[in-house]
């Protein structure tokens, strides 16, 4: 873009007068969030609730927001620079209709860089209006790592600095039990409330703070674990931010991007949400005394679908989740399993499960996201152990019979992993014959590259096939279990995998 066409940075003093007062008012509310990570999953489901509630006039605080490491600083300079705002784009599939809004999110009053601002960031421990710490660090961010504090310096882990953050909080306030705080650890691990809680307690140990703190940790502040499923995509292409830019006369470049679904499942006192007043807003989240079912209906519908389709997807040629469901053959075909199969090895009365696959299913059919069946398929041994291996199990326990769907999912699994060791890699093939790369644990791939040895597809050898799927099902170290021993299980993997083979090309 030339200078002469060079638009303006968002910042607060392009919006008018009327803007800048209604985003004053938000941002120069009392502190009440600490923010743990700057990256677009938070500002497009956290940060995108709050400031939702606030202009709904329910949630009368601010966030402050800092970076779990030290990458993150030139994120956090760029909300700095654009006085914290950015356009928040929301476009999908909602009850089968097309939607695409956007609007301006004003929800941060400060940004805070721990690595530069140590002694500032710990000050906040000090702030009487502090309720919340929010965080989305990664899996590898929400994880003891044995450290030593030193004075002046920040320690390296997120839980490690809230840990001194949290200490300094208790010697400000000199242990008051209504000082602590309500910790949301948004991170994708079962029981992500109380790792952190653990991480907590045995930085403590290790920096020699007193056991009356650890005894405040415990008894005063609330580590709850969390759920959240929103697909956040991020910036939108160049080329469309450049249009976007020239639409809106200024530039943004923390536009986000997110799917219409949103859905927060907290493990807490429904009273909670008198503080965090999100579900009175009209937003999807739930307080809830147990968290578990929310997860098993995610992991076994959802994340099941997702693995059910990927491995028969790309045998067929097909790229992206959306292409799969339009198919005219897939797509009732990933229907049938989920609402015939899947949901009735649920037991599950009370959670929506048919309407909540529905909402799944419109998710994937998402003109806006291209999914692709590569990533999913990403350690898809591993996954298919924990999303579908279960379900399938649950329903020949309940039924009497294998689902033949799942099995047919099954064995389009172990049709592509007949992995050979090629220069670049372990590859499948796919039904036309095109290899395919393969991306799983490297010990996987080489216990399934034995068994598979030397097999020859071409020759269509019933017999040669049947051993070779009896070693592979054997393994116990793939599934947990001896699969072999499930009554009718090989046979009914084979004809299906007999059928996989006419399907050659």
């Amino acid at each position: 873009m030339s200078a002469s066409t060079k638009r303006p940075r968002l910042k607060l003093n392009l919006l008018g007068s009327d803007g800048q007062r209604k985003c004053k008012e938000i941002i120069e509310r009392p502190v009440k969030v600490l923010q743990i990570g700057e990256g677009n999953f938070l500002r497009g489901f956290v940060d995108w609730m709050l400031h939702e509630s606030a202009r709904q006039g329910k949630f009368h605080g601010s966030v402050v927001v800092t970076q779990p490491r030290p990458g993150g600083k030139a994120k956090l300079g760029q909300i700095k620079d654009q006085d914290g705002l950015y356009t928040m784009i929301t476009r999908g599939l909602s009850q089968g209709k097309v939607v695409e809004r956007s609007e301006m999110i004003s929800i941060f009053s400060r940004c805070m860089n721990p690595y530069e601002e140590w002694q500032a960031f710990l000050d906040l421990a000090e702030l009487p209006s502090l309720e919340f710490v929010i965080s989305n660090t990664t899996e590898s961010g929400l994880k003891y790592i044995q450290s030593d504090v030193v004075e002046g310096e920040p320690v390296a882990s997120f839980p490690g600095k809230l840990t001194v953050f949290l200490h300094q909080r208790y010697l400000r306030f000199e242990g008051d039990p209504s000082r602590g705080l309500i910790h949301l650890p948004c991170e994708l691990l079962e029981g992500n409330g109380d790792v952190l809680r653990s991480c907590i307690l045995r930085h403590s140990e290790d920096f020699g703070y007193s056991d009356a703190f650890r005894t405040w940790i415990t008894d005063h502040n609330l580590f709850l674990n969390n759920l959240v499923d929103r697909i956040v995509t991020g910036a939108p292409t160049k080329e469309e931010a450049d249009s976007l830019s020239k639409r809106w006369g200024y530039e943004d470049q923390l536009i986000n991007t997110a799917e219409p679904y949103h859905f927060w499942a907290i493990q807490g006192d429904e009273g909670l949400d008198k503080k965090l007043p999100l579900k009175q807003a009209g937003l999807n989240v739930h307080w809830v005394k147990d968290l578990k079912p929310y997860q098993v209906r995610k992991v076994r519908i959802l994340n099941g679908a997702h693995t059910l389709m990927s491995s028969l997807g790309i045998l067929h040629g097909k790229q992206h989740v959306r292409e799969t469901m339009e198919d005219s053959h897939f797509g009732p075909w990933i229907r049938e399993a989920v609402h015939q199969e899947i949901v009735p090895a649920l037991d599950m009365p009370d959670h929506n499960l048919d309407q909540y696959a529905e909402e799944v299913f419109e998710r994937f059919l998402n003109p806006y996201i291209d999914h692709k069946l590569q990533d999913i398929a990403l350690n898809t041994i591993g996954k298919f152990k924990v999303r579908v291996l279960p379900t399938l199990l649950t329903y020949d326990q309940r039924e009497g019979n294998w689902p033949a769907r799942l099995v047919r999912g099954f064995a389009g699994l172990l049709w592509l992993y007949r992995p050979v060791n090629t220069s670049e890699g372990y590859t499948g093939q796919r039904l036309d014959g095109e290899a395919v790369l393969l991306r799983d644990d490297p010990d996987v791939l080489a216990a399934l590259t034995a068994h598979w040895d030397h097999y020859d597809s071409i020759s269509k050898d019933r017999e040669k096939l049947n051993d070779r799927l009896t070693a592979v099902l054997s393994d116990s170290t793939l599934w947990g279990e001896n699969l072999d021993e499930r009554k009718g299980l090989r046979e009914a993997l084979l004809n299906e995998m007999v059928l996989l083979e006419g399907e050659m090309e």
